[in-house]
């Protein structure tokens, strides 16, 4: 506790950088006559994915298999099962983005492969959060002084710093889907800029005002 003067502030920064991390999700479809010979076809494109990937320069960041399914398909006259259908998904992470589009046409150009995305972002750990809560701070030091001077004070004494977690890292989220097959395809992908905002609060101790 402080029996003198204080100037309580928020500091504030926003940010715009580079994207660090690209995701997207591949998805393999299969139908066929039996259950068999669904989850049969299911594991040859998904091989063949997998393929495609571990032969990616540079290399594939992270890759998560998701949500696998095969389900019953019935005629509508007498549920009679007539064949099966089944999907396999995997998010694909990658960080260098100069290949990224080749990468999602040749995977889109296989048959019965879906591919959705990307979805672009910082790592959680990156530099510019905490560049950005740096930069908070000081803003929030620069507006105290400014207070104390319009008082005739200078700031003396830090007395309280909080961060009331308003500091995040976001992805604007542009994608697309896509089931190529034919002549092979060219696109060109513009990674969105991502927001970094970080807030504090902060409470100073000033010397007297002159206020006469």
């Amino acid at each position: 506790m402080t029996d003198g003067p204080v100037v309580a502030v928020r500091g504030a920064a926003y940010r715009e950088v580079p994207p660090e991390l690209a995701r997207f999700h591949v998805t393999v479809r299969a139908r066929e006559r039996d259950r068999e010979a669904t989850l049969t076809r299911l594991a040859e494109r998904s091989a063949a994915v997998r393929v495609l990937l571990a032969e990616h320069q540079p290399p594939v960041d992270r890759r998560e298999t998701g949500e696998l399914w095969v389900r019953p398909e019935t005629s509508r006259s007498n549920e009679r099962v007539v064949g099966y259908r089944g999907s396999v998904t995997t998010t694909v992470t990658v960080t260098d983005f100069s290949t990224l589009a080749e990468l999602m046409l040749r995977l889109a150009d296989q048959e019965q492969v879906e591919v959705a995305g990307p979805q672009w972002s910082l790592r959680p750990d990156s530099p510019a959060h905490r560049e950005a809560r740096h930069a908070a701070i000081a803003d929030a030091l620069h507006r105290a002084r400014e207070y104390a001077e319009a008082l005739g004070a200078r700031v003396t004494a830090l007395l309280e710093l909080a961060d009331p977690n308003e500091e995040y890292g976001f992805a604007s989220a542009g994608g697309a889907a896509w089931r190529a097959k034919g002549e092979p395809a060219e696109l060109e992908l513009d990674p969105p800029p991502q927001t970094v905002h970080a807030v504090v609060r902060a409470r100073f101790a000033i010397s007297e005002p002159v206020l006469g």
